[in-house]
């Protein structure tokens, strides 16, 4: 790489508020464990004993989400250490270990699926979006998430996103206006739409409008959107909208972005291209927590 280095996407990343990590850990444990606890671990494990696990790549990747797994094991029992010798925003290469954790067997084995669950789930996510990334890489567009996540999990599956080298979207109908066709049709058309938006909104909220051909378009240039989504226009139509912008506003293609088209979509001048899929579509990354040795753990005095 020539000139000055780019930052690592693992040293750029946001930490996830500790609060939010506990609150989705422990409940996500309290659903697993149930009334009774692990009750295959406590039949099968003598409380003395210990073990030592590997959390390993299966299937190259990008790792994401081991704040939570690390909970999910500490959340069991204080007494398990997990040492990480992988970052989030890490690429993995197959076979790559990620943890290593140690610890009384029973809570290893009782925190193992939750842990799993999180890093695997997120990992997945990670790895479509650097998948995506990597292919408009030569252009100026970025990648962006969407609201299409699985409900409760949002935080964490835009931090995926972030993990590998997308950006983020709005987190939620509260921090950006954004004017869909439907907002549209009930306001009126695009013009009146924005004028109203712009009346009520406050100088740090963002006003974005949805247009579906070149006549909208031109109607949210007039009103002075801040950005303009260009939804389902074909390459030729979003290089037409492009030039008719003119650096007016920030331009977001949206809608069936997939690996074979993205390229082409960046390629037309756009910033950037919102994907729905690289959040609730994205299959998990294999990943996967093996017994190293079983031990005996030492009494309590």
């Amino acid at each position: 790489m020539t000139g000055k280095a780019k930052k690592s996407v693992a040293s750029a990343l946001p930490a996830l508020p500790a609060v939010l990590v506990t609150e989705a850990v422990r409940a996500a444990l309290k659903e697993d464990l149930g009334r009774a606890g692990d009750i295959t671990s406590i039949a099968t494990i003598p409380d003395s004993d210990g073990a030592e696990a590997v959390i390993a790549a299966r299937k190259p990747g990008t790792l994401a989400g081991l704040a939570l797994a690390e909970t999910a094991f500490t959340e069991v029992d204080p007494e398990v250490i997990f040492k990480a010798s992988k970052r989030d925003g890490d690429r993995l290469a197959a076979g790559a270990v990620i943890a290593r954790v140690s610890g009384p067997g029973r809570a290893v084995l009782a925190a193992e699926r939750v842990a799993l669950n999180y890093l695997c789930h997120l990992s997945g996510i990670a790895t479509e979006t650097a998948r995506l990334v990597a292919l408009v890489a030569h252009t100026k567009a970025r990648v962006c998430c969407t609201r299409k996540t699985t409900p409760g999990l949002r935080a964490f599956e835009k931090y995926a996103v972030r993990c590998g080298g997308g950006w983020n979207h709005r987190f939620g109908l509260d921090d950006a206006i954004l004017i869909k066709d439907n907002h549209i049709a009930v306001a009126g058309g695009v013009g009146a739409a924005i004028l109203r938006a712009r009346a009520f909104a406050g100088h740090l909220v963002k006003i974005e409008v949805e247009v579906d051909d070149l006549d909208q378009l031109g109607e949210a240039i007039a009103a002075k959107a801040d950005v303009v989504l260009l939804d389902n226009m074909r390459p030729e139509m979003l290089r037409k909208a492009v030039g008719l912008v003119g650096g007016s506003a920030r331009i977001e293609a949206s809608g069936g972005t997939t690996l074979e088209t993205i390229a082409e979509v960046a390629e037309t001048g756009v910033d950037y291209i919102s994907s729905g899929w690289i959040t609730h579509s994205a299959p998990s990354l294999d990943l996967g927590l093996d017994i190293e040795k079983p031990r005996r753990r030492a009494k309590k005095k």
